[in-house]
Formats: structure tokens, C-alpha cells, sequence
């Protein structure tokens, strides 16, 4: 199974929303979509190399601490912070605090697509 991201409006996800809704009604098995609707200007954001290469390391892991992660990547703390704010908004990744003990906390990052390929479907 895979995650399909889909650029489109509020419009467009409700036109799909009741295309499933007529699929209850009439009785048929509604197969399990793993849609995520997404704003044309941040699809166009998500797929900048940086962010690619960002997803392409987060899969199929369970959980990464931030600063390993910076180190990981040799990317600044900053532009990792920004990258993951557009992932998490869009729920693929999930960004909490996390108590280290005798350290303090570090921020943990969880993505929540695993090993599943994530689909980019943009219609111009």
C-alpha cells in the first residue's frame, strides 16, 4: 500500500470525500485510500531535493532524535526545523519533546508513512 499526495483545494477533497459517501450508500466496499490532500504551492515545496532526500532517510525508520538527525543530514538545525514543520503539517511526520533523563529533552521525530512509497499526483 502506498500514500498518495494529491495537490488540490478544499473543493476538490470533498468531490472525493462524497465519491466515497456514494460508495457507502449504494452498498459497495469502499477500498481504504490513503489520500493526502495537499496545497499546490506546498506539493511544489515538498518535492524541493532537500525535503526529498529528508523523506528518502526517514523511511522505514521508527523514531530519530533531532540532533542526530542534523548530523545525519549535514544540514543546519534551522533548515531541518522548517523542513520538518511542512511534513508535519501535512501529518507525514510527527515532531515531539521527549525527556532524556539527566539531559534535559531532545526533540523526537516519528514519520508516519514507514516503509510505504509516498505517491506525488499533481493535475495543472
Amino acid at each position: 500500500m502506498s500514500v498518495e499526495i494529491k495537490s488540490g483545494s478544499l473543493s476538490d477533497f470533498f468531490a472525493s470525500a462524497k465519491e466515497t459517501a456514494k460508495e457507502i450508500d449504494e452498498g459497495r466496499r469502499v477500498t481504504r485510500k490513503n489520500i493526502i490532500w495537499i496545497e499546490p504551492s506546498d506539493l511544489m515545496n515538498l518535492l524541493k531535493p532537500e525535503r526529498t532526500r529528508l523523506v528518502r532517510h526517514l523511511r522505514g525508520k521508527e523514531r530519530v532524535v533531532f540532533s542526530d538527525l542534523v548530523a545525519q543530514m549535514k544540514r543546519t538545525a534551522v533548515s531541518l526545523d522548517r523542513d520538518l514543520k511542512l511534513l508535519s503539517k501535512y501529518h507525514l511526520v510527527r515532531v515531539f519533546k521527549e525527556k532524556n533523563p539527566g539531559h534535559g529533552v531532545h526533540k523526537i521525530i516519528e514519520p508516519m508513512f514507514g516503509d510505504q512509497k509516498l505517491e506525488f499526483k499533481a493535475e495543472i
